[in-house]
């Protein structure tokens, strides 16, 4: 019986390749910050309420204008269709269902177009990596208004890459590497091998057959090395936003002077974010650094929060400390590993359900009437 999303991540563990598991649920360097990030949760403790009317709950919300069944987004996590075939349609598809915003990464295995035409054109959000070919970035851009894309999520935080062992000693590849090793692995994993045989998609989507010479690509990380663009500047998120000309969220602020930058581009939010413990080892989880860029910019621009939310409760803290919405990247994938389709879906019923009885056990009836009284060590 799966009943929270450490029940899906052990089953994902069984049944995804190590490789790509291990992608998904890893940091960079010695993984602190990947690990505070979700054990900072457990430090906030809770004040529960009693004698309150709890008949009439709403946990609707709304982000960056659209409505939502509950402020959760699935997060942009690259190469999703390797913990399952076809892995980004999927999730997509779960999310419409339930009514709540998909983002498709960039580096994502199913394509812009695979995904429009995976959900019957329904709008969802895409995320935009910066690279050193500005002219493949502006046909990105057209290809997801082409795709009726609602809003555009830039990533800033990735110019260069952290280093991540785990996937340096796997090999990691997509398609992965023909190795002894990888190959004993990927024997026990009948399922996923099953699912691959299925699907024509098991390259990056958006980059093979749209970038000359990608067809060599060895491994994520020679690409992201070749093509991240170490230059990126707040002029050029100006230009993105022209570009786009639609709904912009920038990922990855964790500093209040950034903040207070992006604030200055026009950008309809923000999500402090630090890409899930991934690149800078030692930063601060992101709960941690959200109380004070809401502080700073908050009645300014839309605040969101991603990184180590594994319930329904962590998402009620993140409220509660100032967020409009929050992102689930691995507790989608552990769902997305477990089940596929029907596996993301039980995560979001997982956390739907958390954070309305959460939200019911610390007196509150309306997601809006949440904010830092709920937290008993934040006055």
């Amino acid at each position: 019986m799966i009943t929270d999303i450490e029940d899906l991540r052990i089953l994902a563990k069984k049944r995804v390749p190590r490789m790509f598991y291990d992608y998904a649920d890893s940091g960079s360097w010695t993984e602190s910050t990947y690990r505070a990030n979700q054990g900072d949760f457990q430090k906030l403790l809770l004040r529960q309420r009693v004698a309150v009317n709890l008949s009439d709950r709403s946990i609707k919300s709304q982000m960056v204008g659209q409505d939502v069944a509950m402020p959760v987004a699935i997060a942009p996590t690259g190469l999703t269709g390797m913990q399952h075939a076809d892995g980004e349609i999927l999730a997509a598809r779960a999310a419409k269902r339930f009514g709540i915003p998909f983002t498709l990464s960039t580096m994502s295995i199913c394509s812009i177009e695979d995904i429009a035409e995976g959900t019957d054109g329904h709008p969802f959000w895409f995320q935009l990596y910066v690279m050193r070919d500005r002219a493949f970035v502006e046909r990105l851009i057209d290809r997801a208004k082409a795709a009726g894309c609602s809003a555009l999520v830039l990533t800033l935080d990735l110019q260069i890459s952290g280093q991540r062992h785990k996937d340096l000693k796997n090999g990691l590849a997509a398609p992965p590497k023909i190795t002894f090793r990888n190959a004993l692995n990927l024997a026990s994993k009948p399922r996923w091998l099953l699912g691959m045989a299925g699907t024509r998609r098991r390259t990056l989507g958006n980059i093979f057959g749209h970038v000359e010479g990608v067809e060599e690509l060895g491994s994520l990380a020679e690409w992201t090395a070749r093509q991240f663009d170490p230059c990126l500047s707040w002029e050029d998120v100006r230009w993105i936003r022209q570009k786009w000309g639609g709904k912009l969220i920038l990922k990855g602020i964790q500093d209040v002077d950034d903040a207070r930058m992006a604030v200055g581009t026009g950008a309809d939010a923000i999500i402090v974010s630090n890409h899930g413990g991934r690149q800078l080892d030692g930063a601060p989880s992101s709960i941690k650094a959200l109380p004070a860029i809401v502080d700073a910019v908050g009645s300014q621009i839309e605040v969101h929060m991603d990184g180590g939310i594994r319930s329904g409760q962590d998402v009620l803290k993140a409220i509660a400390l100032g967020a409009k919405g929050t992102y689930i990247g691995r507790a989608m994938l552990y769902g997305l590993g477990a089940g596929g389709e029907a596996g993301v879906t039980r995560a979001l019923e997982i956390i739907h359900k958390e954070l309305d009885l959460t939200m019911a056990f610390c007196g509150v009836t309306r997601l809006a009437d949440v904010d830092r009284r709920i937290i008993s060590d934040i006055t």
